[in-house]
């Protein structure tokens, strides 16, 4: 029974999605009792590490996403440059096209 609170906390952690929360708050809890911190400096601790970490992955995902995606990007990038390209000659042909319309005397 005193497992308990222990395994909802670890399903609420999951479901809320903080894996570093769920991996480091006992050893942070411990750490804290230690030192003698109160509590809202043990929950911005252990925020700072969920932070740490997500920033961390998500770097690595992007550097994962670039590696994998290399010749998309450059495709991307290449499309992106001929659009600048053709919206001067668009804007070109908008000029044109409105010299041509007779005018209306008022």
């Amino acid at each position: 029974m005193t497992d308990t609170p222990q395994v909802l906390l670890a399903h609420h952690l999951k479901t809320l999605k903080l894996p570093t929360f769920l991996r480091e708050y006992d050893k942070v809890a411990r750490q804290c009792a230690a030192e003698g911190v109160d509590y809202p400096r043990y929950l911005l601790r252990l925020a700072e590490l969920e932070l740490i970490d997500r920033e961390r992955r998500t770097i690595e995902r992007r550097i994962g996403q670039d590696l994998v995606g290399e010749d998309r990007g450059c495709r991307l990038r290449s499309r992106r440059l001929i659009r600048t390209k053709r919206k001067p000659e668009i804007a070109r042909r908008r000029s044109v096209s409105a010299s041509w319309r007779p005018r209306t005397s008022a």
